[in-house]
């Protein structure tokens, strides 16, 4: 690594990364921070998906391939104190490497091009962590895209990114589009759009009983305290409620989307 340590948090490098922490400088600059050898792993590979590597030398000591690796993809690697690792992370106890990445959004058309047969729709999800958790999931699942509507908390967040444990760079991910808009693309694409929410008439059981499940299907997910608006769950094709055979009130957002994305990748994949 060449190059002094910076050791200030006013360097004109530290101090634009750092804006970065805000949605609207990172929309200005179509960039966001990743932080976490998992994160720069994933965002090395994707051809210029990493922009820039902030490493402190005890993280360049432990991942020299990391460092390696961002070298060769002619990304700036710069030496910086612990001191000023703290004030970029976004963590209590930061892992001493952090990225500035480049957006891996795609339109909508792009993500539906491919016809894919299982997409994941965020609507009105507010909560960064939740979100990045669901991404995760659906990544694991085989959820060919993930839509993130207007409603919804920016997939860029700090802690979103880091819920989603890599998942951010392996899938399409969709940004920003209204939902009255997404359900006549949805369809068009071949997709039974799906709500999952407690007050569904059908079970989630019966939905793969019936075969409903083997079809090509969107699943849509809402806010963590008061589900899907009337709007939306007027619109969709089906709604769907994960049975509930306990005490239990609810299931949180992850675990219900858990639970219906990989229904639906039993169901297409026949396993």
């Amino acid at each position: 690594m060449a190059g002094r340590e910076l050791t200030s948090v006013r360097s004109p490098r530290v101090k634009a990364a750092r804006r970065l922490a805000k949605r609207a400088f990172r929309r200005r600059e179509n960039r966001f921070l990743a932080e976490g050898p998992q994160a720069v792993r994933e965002a090395l590979e994707i051809p210029g998906g990493l922009a820039e590597l902030f490493a402190t030398a005890e993280a360049e000591a432990r991942h020299p391939e990391l460092v390696a690796a961002a070298e060769r993809a002619g990304a700036p690697v710069l030496r910086v104190s612990g001191e000023v690792m703290a004030e970029l992370a976004q963590t209590v106890t930061p892992q001493g490497l952090l990225a500035v990445c480049g957006f891996v959004d795609v339109p909508l058309e792009t993500a539906l091009a491919a016809g894919p047969r299982l997409v994941t729709v965020l609507a009105h999800v507010r909560d960064p962590g939740n979100a990045g958790t669901v991404l995760r999931t659906a990544d694991a699942a085989g959820s060919e895209a993930v839509v993130f509507t207007d409603a919804s908390v920016d997939p860029y967040n700090g802690k979103c990114v880091r819920a989603s444990a890599g998942s951010l760079f392996h899938l399409p991910v969709v940004v920003g589009p209204r939902f009255d808009a997404l359900i006549p693309e949805l369809r068009g694409a071949g997709l039974t759009v799906l709500a999952a929410d407690g007050g569904g008439k059908r079970t989630l059981d019966e939905a793969l009983d019936d075969g409903l499940l083997a079809r090509p299907t969107a699943w849509v997910f809402g806010n963590e305290a008061w589900g899907l608006p009337a709007e939306i769950l007027g619109s969709v094709d089906e709604v769907v409620r994960v049975p509930i055979h306990g005490r239990a009130e609810s299931l949180n957002l992850a675990t219900a989307a858990a639970v219906c994305l990989y229904a639906s990748a039993r169901a297409q994949r026949g396993t």
